[in-house]
């Protein structure tokens, strides 16, 4: 098997690299892990590592280790070629199972281990005005949280047509909300109504038994 011939990224592949990697390090990802991924995600065929350490000119420490992370967070695919004992990595061709797979890692991650601290915080017996405050405050965060994950859960079961009409719904969503707001309210209402009718009515039946 020929090797294949020597990575040259073109400006347009490299820009999307390096702003990838600076974008990597603000969302908590090594930004070496970044530009790797970038890599993979716009390359047409599988990438071996010395490829990868070639085109973005990273040492081959560097490029297993920023491999590894991300096979950690399910985010590279692994293969190999005939002919060839070297390990090749891609990303996967699925956007929307990228996205899935970030929110996932993310909320394993991050939000689950803060979401254990706030539940233990709220077992805790406060001493204090000051800590009876501040315990209410978390409880508020608590719940905020809990219902922004199940959301996104619910979000992460729905197949991919669902999931993207419901994306591009947009402003609809928030429109179609207030129409439910306001059929409540003028439900509610007419409830409302109904009920102080029937209660005016009963006090005339009860003064026409007693003259009776």
């Amino acid at each position: 098997m020929s090797p294949a011939a020597p990575m040259q990224l073109s400006p347009l592949v490299q820009r999307f690299v390096l702003h990838f990697g600076e974008m990597g390090s603000r969302w908590g990802i090594n930004r070496t892990v970044g530009q790797i991924y970038a890599l993979l995600f716009t390359a047409a065929r599988p990438l071996n590592a010395d490829e990868i350490a070639e085109a973005l000119s990273f040492s081959r420490s560097n490029v297993s280790i920023g491999l590894k992370e991300l096979e950690s967070w399910n985010l590279v695919r692994l293969s190999h070629q005939p002919g060839d004992r070297r390990e090749y990595y891609s990303a996967p061709d699925d956007v929307w199972a990228i996205f899935r797979t970030l929110a996932e890692e993310r909320r394993r991650r991050e939000i689950d281990p803060t979401l254990s601290m706030l539940r233990e915080v709220q077992l805790e017996s406060p001493s204090s005005a000051e800590d009876r405050h501040a315990q209410a405050r978390m409880k508020e965060m608590y719940g905020l949280i809990v219902l922004v994950t199940s959301w996104m859960g619910d979000m992460q079961k729905l197949d991919v047509a669902s999931l993207e009409k419901l994306m591009r719904l947009g402003s609809r969503v928030t429109k179609l909300l207030e129409v439910k707001d306001r059929l409540a309210s003028a439900i509610g209402g007419g409830d409302k109504a109904a009920k102080a009718e029937k209660s005016k009515k009963v006090p005339a039946k009860s003064t026409r038994a007693k003259k009776e």
